[in-house]
């Protein structure tokens, strides 16, 4: 490759780099918020089920009830969350909102994360050897969460991990690339110095000139590097989810935690019935109500 062609390729990339900077930091910023989405609304069922969790906890009295499985409890208050949360908000309809929340649903394939938590969550649960001592749920918790091939991609493609660490370290190649410009920028300039003569002072005033506005040119690839740097850092800590993912792994293994010190034993029922996502939601919680109901005529017996 000639001087000249490496020369314009050069001038290329410097006259370049800003607006491709640009676009790095557009796409990024938008897709860290889309991940920020994402998790948040992950986080949003687990904050439901912990609701349920601590109602049913503050209502009982541990000396009432004896003989509580750990498995029955938590597929009881897992279904009933999902069932309320999902099916049968979609039936009712009672807010506006709801709207604009199903279809990001759709879009981030929320329901069926959820749904996948839901049975994943119990088939870890059941095969739990009853102790005194509380198991660890952080673990389940987070094996649950890492696997769940919905909560860890971006509309069902885009891995969250990978994307998410490659924002992270974006606003350091800003500023590297915009380094990077500058000396290039630097560097073809002063080849150019070397065309200078003192015979002719026009050529060479012209030559200072066209130097002087390149390497004003190359000193604002830095400029537009470190800009970029520090608006994606203040994207990427406004809208962090590695924030918003502990405390939901926190308050999913608080209300596992709760469940299992309410129980007696973790009896797996010889007839259990799976977990069914697409069951109707009315007949799912009718039944959950009766049940509810036999218990209590059952314990005032």
């Amino acid at each position: 490759m000639s001087a000249v062609n490496t020369s314009q390729w050069i001038n290329w990339f410097i006259f370049a780099l800003p607006y491709a900077m640009g676009a790095f930091f557009v796409v990024a910023a938008i897709t860290r918020v889309l991940i920020y989405f994402t998790v948040q609304r992950h986080e949003w069922f687990a904050v439901e089920f912990e609701k349920r969790v601590n109602q049913f906890v503050e209502s009982q009295d541990p000396g009432e009830v004896k003989d509580v499985s750990f498995y029955v409890l938590s597929k009881r208050f897992l279904e009933k969350t999902y069932y309320e949360l999902f099916e049968l908000r979609d039936r009712l309809q009672r807010r506006k909102p709801d709207k604009m929340m199903r279809m990001g649903d759709r879009v981030f394939l929320i329901k069926q994360g959820c749904a996948w938590l839901v049975k994943d969550i119990l088939k870890q649960l059941k095969f739990l050897k009853w102790t005194q001592d509380t198991p660890k749920m952080i673990n389940i918790t987070k094996t649950t969460f890492n696997h769940n091939p919905c909560f860890n991609r971006i509309f069902g493609v885009f891995p969250i991990g990978v994307v998410n660490d490659m924002i992270s370290i974006l606003p350091g190649l800003f500023v590297i690339a915009g380094i990077l410009g500058t000396f290039l920028g630097i560097k073809g300039g002063l080849t150019a110095l070397g065309n200078m003569s003192v015979e002719n002072l026009d050529a060479t005033r012209k030559v200072m000139d066209h130097f002087l506005s390149e390497i004003a040119y190359a000193m604002g690839s830095s400029i537009v590097g470190i800009t970029f740097s520090l608006l994606l850092h203040v994207v990427n800590t406004l809208f962090n989810p590695d924030r918003i993912f502990s405390s939901m792994i926190d308050r999913f293994e608080s209300a596992l935690d709760l469940l299992w010190y309410r129980s007696d034993n973790n009896n797996f029922p010889a007839q259990n019935v799976p977990f069914n996502e697409h069951r109707d939601p009315s007949e799912a919680l009718a039944e959950e109500a009766i049940k509810l109901e036999i218990s209590k005529h059952a314990q005032a017996g």
